[in-house]
């Protein structure tokens, strides 16, 4: 058999040839050792450099170039930039320890207010406004930006080790660390006070800690590949407790450790078969190293989280009133007031803060779709509190016994006030949703006559127990329709103007829906003088820290999936990898100066390009080895199919994703996802103008004498030395002028 040539000739399948290698989906990361690569290894060494100090060098250059560009001009503006509005805000809440809720985890906003408390901040100014002014206000605002400014500029020297622990020569490790160091997205989000720069960073660590846990896998269970394993799972613990998108940081690595475990239950592994308690134990250490740890970490985050708010704040309102009753100050509690039958009360619709009334005006007999309604009087959801908001709780028994509280389960009819009717709800289907049910009200003669039962609700307290007081403002209930088992429920879709826009007030056949419930924002009825009014000193409860922790969390899922209101500046994300949607976050009309959010286009353009390119030569290279013909080099597939193919799973999975949301995007969502790109970018440069040396003939068998060889990673930089990288160097230079006059075009 003619031997390869240096330039990786194809050979066909149908030759004599000795025993091939395995296929790609089933190689790995190690190469065989042979006596001939091995003698071209020593030669290409002997011509190297003994070091690697031109690794270093070019490490410590990124490194500073990271930090000048992160950090130069970062006072400017000295004025609140747009989501500034609100993490900056919460630091001020953390630094007051006023309790505020967000849809994010705490980590990031923790590192903001430890950076507030360094510098000696009180948390007065609360970031009410784009535009407010940081100097008028006394804001240690350098100090807060500052924060992501480091973690930005971390980031590319982790990039850059990312790739030179990978074993990519150094234009490669360049091209990769560069694409990020000059990017004017990165630069830019990572110099105000935002979340992305903590989650690109511990995105980026999370990557290099599995890449140097990976490394360590033929000496398992030792110091260091134990200190990689929790490394990692600390990294990740710190990407998921920033943002809930850090959870395709988990499925990256799970992804590659699935694969990992995959092969080492092979019976045929080159390094010799597992038994399965063996295998059992790097299931085990892999579970408690990338699962247990980081989700003990993101419970101690939540714990610093309760432990720090403790005084009644902004983020009372989507909390129980259970979990209200552990914070200090909290007025639903402190003004909660027992109901008593026959009061006049005002109820209000927990999500959308909107009052229940009613109005002498009629439904219309028929809606714009044809529908019949009942004729009935209007019963809507106004936003601002007057007399047609009052309602009597009246006993559904009859018994006009005095004083009488209240409880939880017991049926009541509501009488409105102003038209004197009761409210029902009966089998007609309401406005908007036909197979919801019409609310509306009846004369006193029909509720007490043959209208009675669709006059029956009863009051179900949430989380309440039974025979449980009710209460104005501490008690959130649901108002069940008793006939029908249906919840009253309104929404923001206003009605026509025949309810002058009000909202629509109907049965929901969903009981279970959160946003279902109500509760007694007053009692007018009540005379000032009434013993009701006296209060005791409140003592502050307390709650176990995991009960707190699930009601945080559905709370965040569930207002993180509300957030599909339209923005002038969301994007979808097939706007992303070609820049098509960028994101104003600042103008100053009088100076014409304003903060545009775009990446470089010439790098975002570039690594875009360069993905479609690598699904190319993946696709082309399957089909070539369909045909019988191998045009790539073993150890070529293998970096290409496995290093090259983990950045390429990194990017999809933090990428692709996004189509199935609902919720707002922005361009910021694709920072993650773009780092990913950067390094396959990086590697496809190598793959593209770097010739791979190839052994000599008895490497392509994969035995030696007639044994199996032994298993020996060779990085680039050792398997390329002394060979010239002119055109890699030449393209990397290329790319960095393209990228870097592109980057300085955007920022004129």
């Amino acid at each position: 058999m003619a031997s390869p040539s240096p330039a990786g000739s194809v050979r066909h399948r149908g030759a004599p040839a000795p025993k091939k290698e395995k296929s790609p989906a089933a190689a790995t990361l190690a190469v065989p050792a042979d006596k001939g690569l091995e003698k071209l290894v020593r030669a290409n060494k002997a011509k190297a450099p003994a070091s690697e100090w031109d690794y270093k060098l070019a490490l410590v250059i990124i490194t500073v170039l990271a930090f000048a560009t992160r950090f130069w001009g970062i006072s400017h503006p000295n004025e609140v930039v747009f989501d500034e509005v609100h993490f900056g805000k919460f630091a001020s809440y953390y630094l007051e320890r006023t309790y505020f809720f967000d849809v994010h985890p705490p980590f990031g906003k923790l590192l903001f207010a430890l950076m507030g408390w360094f510098v000696g901040y009180d948390g007065h100014f609360h970031f009410e406004n784009i535009g407010d002014s940081y100097i008028a206000n006394k804001v240690p605002y350098v100090a807060f930006r500052a924060m992501p400014a480091l973690l930005g500029a971390l980031t590319v020297p982790v990039v850059f080790d990312i790739m030179w622990e990978s074993g990519y020569t150094l234009p490669a490790c360049i091209v990769a660390s560069g694409l990020v160091l000059f990017d004017n997205a990165h630069i830019g989000q990572t110099r105000l006070i935002l979340l992305d720069a903590t989650l690109v960073f511990a995105m980026a660590c999370s990557l290099l800690c599995y890449i140097r846990f990976y490394k360590l896998r033929h000496q398992p269970f030792g110091r260091k590949w134990w200190k990689w394993l929790l490394l990692t799972g600390f990294a990740l613990s710190c990407v998921i407790s920033t943002k809930y998108v850090g959870t395709f940081a988990f499925l990256t690595v799970g992804a590659a450790v699935a694969i990992d475990l995959w092969n080492l239950l092979d019976v045929n592994r080159r390094q010799g078969a597992l038994s399965l308690i063996d295998f059992g134990k790097h299931f085990a250490a892999r579970a408690f190293g990338l699962i247990f740890v980081p989700f003990l970490f993101y419970l101690f985050w939540f714990q610093v989280h309760f432990s720090i708010l403790t005084k009644s704040g902004p983020g009372d309102d989507f909390m129980t009133p259970q979990f209200q009753e552990t914070l200090s100050d909290n007025l639903m509690t402190t003004n909660a007031v027992t109901i008593n039958y026959f009061d006049n009360i005002v109820l209000r619709h927990k999500e959308t803060k909107t009052y229940l009334h009613s109005h002498p005006d009629k439904y219309p007999l028929r809606y714009d779709d044809g529908r019949v309604s009942s004729q009935g009087q209007q019963v809507t959801g106004y936003p601002f509190n007057d007399t047609n908001n009052h309602w009597e709780i009246l006993p559904a028994d009859g018994q006009d016994t005095l004083d009488r509280v209240v409880r939880n389960h017991e049926l009541v009819k509501l009488r409105h006030v102003v038209t004197n009717t009761i409210l029902l709800s009966h089998d007609v289907a309401s406005p908007y949703y036909p197979t919801n049910q019409e609310f509306s009200t009846v004369s006193l003669d029909d509720a007490h006559g043959t209208r009675h039962n669709d006059t029956l609700f009863e009051i179900r307290i949430e989380n309440g127990k039974p025979n449980q007081e009710f209460k104005s403002l501490a008690a959130q209930f649901k108002l069940i329709h008793n006939p029908s088992k249906v919840a009253m429920w309104t929404h923001t879709t206003p009605l026509p103007d025949w309810a002058y826009k009000q909202q629509e007030i109907n049965g929901n056949k969903n009981v279970a829906q959160s946003s279902n419930v109500w509760f007694v924002d007053e009692i007018p009825s009540i005379p000032t003088d009434s013993p009701r009014l006296q209060r005791e000193a409140r003592q502050v409860k307390t709650m176990p820290f995991l009960k707190k922790w699930f009601e945080v969390q559905r709370a965040m899922f569930h207002h993180n999936n509300a957030l599909t209101s339209s923005h002038p500046y969301a994007s979808q994300p097939f706007h992303w990898p070609f820049l098509l949607r960028g994101v104003s976050f600042w103008t100053h009309n009088d100076t014409r100066s304003q903060i545009y959010f775009l990446g470089n286009p010439v790098g975002w353009w570039l690594a875009s390009s360069l993905l479609a390119v690598y699904v190319g030569i993946i696709a082309a290279d399957q089909l070539s080895l369909r045909r019988g013909a191998d045009a790539l080099d073993i150890r070529t597939r293998s970096r290409l199919y496995n290093s090259t193919g983990f950045f390429f799973i990194a990017w999809a999975l933090h990428y692709l994703p996004f189509y199935l949301m609902g919720r707002q995007l922005f361009l910021h969502h694709y920072l993650p996802a773009h780092l990913a790109s950067c390094l396959v970018t990086g590697a496809l440069l190598e793959f593209i103008f770097t010739i791979e040396p190839v052994a000599l003939e008895e490497a392509e068998s994969g035995t030696k004498h007639g044994s199996p060889m032994a298993a020996r990673a060779l990085p680039a930089r050792e398997r390329l030395g002394g060979q010239s990288l002119l055109a890699s160097w030449a393209a990397a230079g290329v790319i960095m002028v393209a990228v870097v006059g592109g980057g300085g075009f955007l920022c004129r």
